[in-house]
């Protein structure tokens, strides 16, 4: 894992095995918004469910960024993710010549990767201020910058070699259609690695604001966005037309001094919530109760509050007549059950 040296002053980030459960984890609330039905007779296409308002989206990317100083102390777990997902792309033993990044933000993955691995890195986002953030910082690979909306791809199909994402996809509204415009622009053999939040992110926030709500408001309103659960992600890559995909689950915490500054840095990220429905400002005796609430459930020894962001990654190939393919059934030459009854059937080994 990345040095603790890239987290702001007094926050330590800790990584924490696969699929961990914690204790006080109540069930996560989803919440979207339909368009209202066509006309009957109406020859229109229902649209697909909006759960998150794109333009309020690019409007915080673009208030985060405008502020450089404030944005750049908020990278850490941006950047920690994307170191893990290079990772995962160093594994492929190819030199690729271009790779093109959805959702690239002000650069994390650019921060990673060499020539070795790409001649060409080609960062989109559709926030031109954030995008453009970091525009004078020399990066090992050259890049290029576009604007570009993740649910609407101007790449022209079988076109690209590798498409990468890093916490960029889970504000996507209609995830199936994104990846299905990824797999058809790739080329065949064409991989694409992401990494995004899960349904576990911030559960601590999460049910703070929610108990809070209900003591001081008498309800509760969507003030954490949904995302996806790992169990959705390999039907997802495989209705998108990939194939040999693999899923895998991390987490990362960060510990603050308290959820009032975890609030805080998520705005300065720009991963403030933008579902369709959500209510505006909080109420300050609500936020102070939540974060009471915070400290009382989950607080540390030391007095910091941690929280977990839960990361889904995913990757998926564009089919290939040279890719390998599992043999056809019934053409094995030796028996696994054989195997392992003259396994069972030997003698134990003495041990002296």
């Amino acid at each position: 894992m990345r040095s603790a040296a890239m987290l702001r002053t007094g926050y330590r980030l800790l990584a924490r095995p696969a699929h961990t459960t914690t204790a006080n984890h109540t069930a996560r609330l989803l919440y979207s918004t339909a368009p209202p039905p066509p006309p009957a007779g109406s020859k229109t296409i229902p649209a697909t469910f909006q759960v998150f308002n794109r333009e309020t989206k690019r409007l915080q990317k673009e208030r985060a960024a405008s502020n450089t100083e404030q944005s750049r102390q908020v990278d850490y777990v941006k950047d920690e993710v994307a170191f893990r997902v290079v990772d995962r792309l160093l594994d492929i033993k190819r030199e690729f010549k271009e790779v093109v990044e959805l959702g690239s933000g002000c650069g994390h993955i650019a921060k990673h990767v060499d020539t070795d691995m790409m001649k060409k890195l080609i960062m989109c986002d559709m926030s031109e201020t954030m995008l453009n953030r970091d525009k004078d910082v020399e990066y090992e690979v050259p890049v290029e910058r576009r604007i570009v909306d993740e649910e609407i791809l101007p790449f022209p199909e079988n076109s690209l070699e590798c498409v990468v994402s890093s916490l960029s996809m889970h504000w996507i509204n209609d995830l199936p259609g994104a990846m299905i415009q990824i797999q058809r622009s790739l080329k065949p053999d064409g991989v694409f690695i992401a990494g995004l939040f899960g349904g576990d992110t911030l559960f601590e926030l999460r049910t703070s604001l929610q108990l809070a709500e209900l003591d001081r408001e008498g309800g509760i309103s969507p003030r954490i966005s949904p995302m996806a659960d790992s169990r959705d992600l390999g039907s997802l890559l495989s209705r998108a037309g990939f194939t040999l995909t693999t899923v895998d689950v991390d987490e990362v915490t960060v510990n603050y001094p308290s959820a009032i500054e975890l609030m805080e840095d998520l705005r300065a990220m720009g991963e403030s919530n933008a579902v369709i429905n959500r209510r505006g400002l909080l109420k300050r005796d609500t936020m102070m109760a939540a974060a009471a609430i915070y400290k009382e459930m989950y607080g540390n020894p030391d007095g910091t509050v941690p929280a977990t962001f839960q990361i889904l990654y995913m990757i998926g190939w564009k089919p290939s007549p040279t890719q390998n393919k599992p043999l056809e059934r019934g053409t094995a030459k030796h028996s696994l059950k054989d195997r392992l009854e003259s396994e069972g059937n030997a003698p134990t080994p003495k041990l002296e």
